[in-house]
């Protein structure tokens, strides 16, 4: 499965998902500039990433603690996620994501 990710300078990666790794497990994994502090843990809002529009609505409702991390997060619009909340599966083969700008 693929998850196509845009970094912070516009350039566009697309990336081998594996089943039930999350977006941001992907991600790092392919040593884009991805912080993640928490590890996955939903605990900060460093893996913060825009969903193209016409994947948000087959994404799972987030979750009250993702709601409250994006909170923490730097530029948050309608379609902000937490990549360590979007786990791969081939439902979500060819996702397409923008990484967010970094906090300070």
């Amino acid at each position: 499965m693929k998850l196509i990710v845009t970094d912070r300078e516009g350039q566009v990666h697309t990336l081998e998902g594996r089943e039930d790794w999350s977006a941001m497990e992907v991600i790092r994994d392919a040593n884009l500039p991805l912080a993640a502090e928490c590890g996955g843990a939903c605990a900060c809002a460093t893996c913060h990433v825009y969903v193209d529009d016409e994947w948000l609505a087959k994404l799972p409702e987030q979750q009250q603690q993702e709601i409250e991390m994006l909170d923490f997060g730097v530029a948050v619009q309608e379609n902000s996620r937490l990549s360590c909340q979007i786990k791969m599966t081939d439902e979500l083969d060819g996702l397409k994501v923008t990484l967010a700008p970094e906090s300070l």
